[in-house]
Protein backbone atom coordinates (compact mmCIF):
# COMPACT_ATOMS: atom_id res chain seq x y z
CA UNK A 1 0.00 0.00 0.00
CA UNK A 2 3.01 2.48 0.41
CA UNK A 3 4.22 1.84 -2.72
CA UNK A 4 1.21 3.15 -4.33
CA UNK A 5 0.91 6.25 -2.47
CA UNK A 6 4.30 7.53 -3.48
CA UNK A 7 4.40 6.48 -6.82
CA UNK A 8 4.50 9.07 -9.86
CA UNK A 9 2.40 8.90 -12.55
CA UNK A 10 3.49 9.76 -15.87
CA UNK A 11 1.44 12.61 -16.08
CA UNK A 12 2.88 14.12 -12.90
CA UNK A 13 6.22 13.25 -14.09
CA UNK A 14 5.91 15.08 -17.23
CA UNK A 15 4.43 18.39 -15.25
CA UNK A 16 7.10 18.38 -13.38
CA UNK A 17 9.88 17.68 -15.71
CA UNK A 18 8.02 20.23 -18.31
CA UNK A 19 8.06 22.74 -14.78
CA UNK A 20 11.72 22.68 -14.10
CA UNK A 21 12.66 23.02 -17.74
CA UNK A 22 10.43 25.98 -18.40
CA UNK A 23 11.78 27.93 -15.23
CA UNK A 24 15.25 26.87 -16.24
CA UNK A 25 14.70 28.55 -19.64
CA UNK A 26 12.74 31.61 -18.11
CA UNK A 27 16.05 32.10 -16.07
CA UNK A 28 17.92 31.98 -18.98
CA UNK A 29 16.14 34.70 -20.71
CA UNK A 30 15.67 37.07 -17.23
CA UNK A 31 19.68 36.98 -16.15
CA UNK A 32 20.54 38.80 -18.73
CA UNK A 33 18.15 41.51 -18.17
CA UNK A 34 18.70 41.70 -14.82
CA UNK A 35 22.24 41.80 -15.12
CA UNK A 36 22.31 44.58 -17.76
CA UNK A 37 19.26 46.86 -15.57
CA UNK A 38 21.61 46.55 -12.61
CA UNK A 39 25.30 46.82 -13.89
CA UNK A 40 25.48 50.58 -13.63
CA UNK A 41 24.16 50.11 -9.91
CA UNK A 42 27.08 47.92 -9.09
CA UNK A 43 29.66 49.14 -10.70
CA UNK A 44 31.90 51.34 -8.65
CA UNK A 45 31.83 54.94 -8.96
CA UNK A 46 34.36 57.15 -10.05
CA UNK A 47 35.76 59.81 -8.65
CA UNK A 48 35.33 62.82 -10.26
CA UNK A 49 38.42 64.59 -12.18
CA UNK A 50 39.18 68.15 -11.14
CA UNK A 51 38.63 70.54 -13.52
CA UNK A 52 40.46 73.97 -14.67
CA UNK A 53 38.54 76.84 -13.59
CA UNK A 54 40.45 80.33 -13.50
CA UNK A 55 43.66 81.49 -13.25
CA UNK A 56 44.93 82.37 -9.90
CA UNK A 57 46.21 85.69 -10.53
CA UNK A 58 42.31 86.81 -11.35
CA UNK A 59 41.26 85.84 -7.72
CA UNK A 60 40.28 88.89 -5.74
CA UNK A 61 39.43 89.22 -2.05
CA UNK A 62 35.95 89.48 -3.07
CA UNK A 63 34.08 86.36 -3.77
CA UNK A 64 33.64 86.03 -7.87
CA UNK A 65 31.02 83.37 -9.59
CA UNK A 66 33.11 81.48 -12.24
CA UNK A 67 30.56 78.88 -14.28
CA UNK A 68 32.30 75.21 -15.59
CA UNK A 69 31.40 72.11 -16.84
CA UNK A 70 32.45 68.99 -15.56
CA UNK A 71 31.56 65.44 -17.46
CA UNK A 72 29.16 63.07 -16.13
CA UNK A 73 28.31 59.49 -16.44
CA UNK A 74 24.51 58.55 -15.73
CA UNK A 75 24.43 54.50 -16.41
CA UNK A 76 25.52 54.90 -20.02
CA UNK A 77 24.68 58.47 -21.02
CA UNK A 78 28.05 60.87 -20.67
CA UNK A 79 26.71 64.81 -20.58
CA UNK A 80 28.39 67.78 -19.72
CA UNK A 81 26.87 69.39 -16.87
CA UNK A 82 27.08 73.25 -16.23
CA UNK A 83 28.52 74.04 -12.44
CA UNK A 84 29.33 77.26 -10.85
CA UNK A 85 31.39 78.29 -7.68
CA UNK A 86 31.91 81.23 -5.73
CA UNK A 87 35.78 82.06 -5.26
CA UNK A 88 37.95 84.21 -3.39
CA UNK A 89 40.76 84.71 -0.86
CA UNK A 90 40.57 84.65 2.73
CA UNK A 91 42.38 86.63 5.08
CA UNK A 92 45.79 84.82 4.77
CA UNK A 93 45.48 84.42 1.33
CA UNK A 94 44.69 80.98 0.83
CA UNK A 95 41.82 80.37 -1.61
CA UNK A 96 38.43 79.12 -0.62
CA UNK A 97 36.06 78.07 -3.15
CA UNK A 98 32.10 77.73 -2.24
CA UNK A 99 29.23 75.79 -3.81
CA UNK A 100 26.49 78.46 -4.32
CA UNK A 101 23.92 75.64 -3.76
CA UNK A 102 21.42 77.06 -0.40
CA UNK A 103 21.51 73.88 2.30
CA UNK A 104 18.14 74.84 3.01
CA UNK A 105 16.09 74.02 0.12
CA UNK A 106 18.93 73.60 -2.83
CA UNK A 107 18.42 77.69 -4.21
CA UNK A 108 21.37 79.22 -5.41
CA UNK A 109 22.71 81.99 -3.26
CA UNK A 110 24.50 85.60 -4.66
CA UNK A 111 27.17 87.26 -2.80
CA UNK A 112 25.82 90.60 -1.71
CA UNK A 113 22.41 89.60 -3.15
CA UNK A 114 20.38 91.60 -0.28
CA UNK A 115 20.93 95.01 0.62
CA UNK A 116 20.01 95.21 4.06
CA UNK A 117 22.80 92.41 4.47
CA UNK A 118 25.87 93.51 2.93
CA UNK A 119 28.86 90.80 2.60
CA UNK A 120 27.06 87.81 2.75
CA UNK A 121 25.51 85.30 0.85
CA UNK A 122 21.92 85.61 0.69
CA UNK A 123 19.27 83.01 -1.04
CA UNK A 124 16.56 84.72 -2.53
CA UNK A 125 14.04 81.79 -1.83
CA UNK A 126 13.68 81.79 1.86
CA UNK A 127 16.04 84.65 3.54
CA UNK A 128 18.66 82.43 3.70
CA UNK A 129 22.23 83.95 5.17
CA UNK A 130 25.48 83.22 5.10
CA UNK A 131 29.05 84.55 6.25
CA UNK A 132 31.42 85.49 3.72
CA UNK A 133 33.61 82.20 5.14
CA UNK A 134 30.23 79.55 4.05
CA UNK A 135 29.19 79.22 7.76
CA UNK A 136 25.06 79.68 7.64
CA UNK A 137 23.96 82.60 9.67
CA UNK A 138 21.65 81.10 13.10
CA UNK A 139 18.29 82.37 12.94
CA UNK A 140 17.77 81.97 9.11
CA UNK A 141 16.46 78.79 7.16
CA UNK A 142 20.08 77.15 6.45
CA UNK A 143 20.58 74.47 8.63
CA UNK A 144 24.41 74.04 7.42
CA UNK A 145 27.57 75.71 5.86
CA UNK A 146 28.05 76.02 2.19
CA UNK A 147 30.06 73.02 0.55
CA UNK A 148 33.37 73.55 -0.39
CA UNK A 149 34.73 72.56 -3.48
CA UNK A 150 37.71 70.31 -3.92
CA UNK A 151 40.28 72.12 -5.11
CA UNK A 152 43.95 72.31 -6.19
CA UNK A 153 46.79 75.00 -7.98
CA UNK A 154 48.74 73.69 -10.35
CA UNK A 155 50.91 76.59 -13.25
CA UNK A 156 48.69 78.90 -11.81
CA UNK A 157 46.06 77.16 -12.70
CA UNK A 158 42.80 76.52 -9.96
CA UNK A 159 41.24 73.01 -10.43
CA UNK A 160 38.13 72.49 -8.31
CA UNK A 161 36.55 68.92 -8.11
CA UNK A 162 33.34 68.04 -5.98
CA UNK A 163 31.65 69.82 -3.82
CA UNK A 164 31.56 68.24 -0.04
CA UNK A 165 30.36 69.58 2.94
CA UNK A 166 32.59 71.83 5.10
CA UNK A 167 34.92 69.87 7.71
CA UNK A 168 35.43 66.38 5.22
CA UNK A 169 32.36 63.50 4.74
Amino acid sequence: MSEKKHRVSRRQFLNYTLTGVGGFMAAGMLMPMVRFALDPVLRPTAEQDLVAVTQVKDITNEPQRFDFKVDQVDAWYESEEPRSAWVYKDDKGEIVALSPVCKHLGCTVNWNGDKANQNKFYCPCHGGLYEKNGKNVPGTPPISPLDVYVQKVKDGTLYLGKAKPKGGA
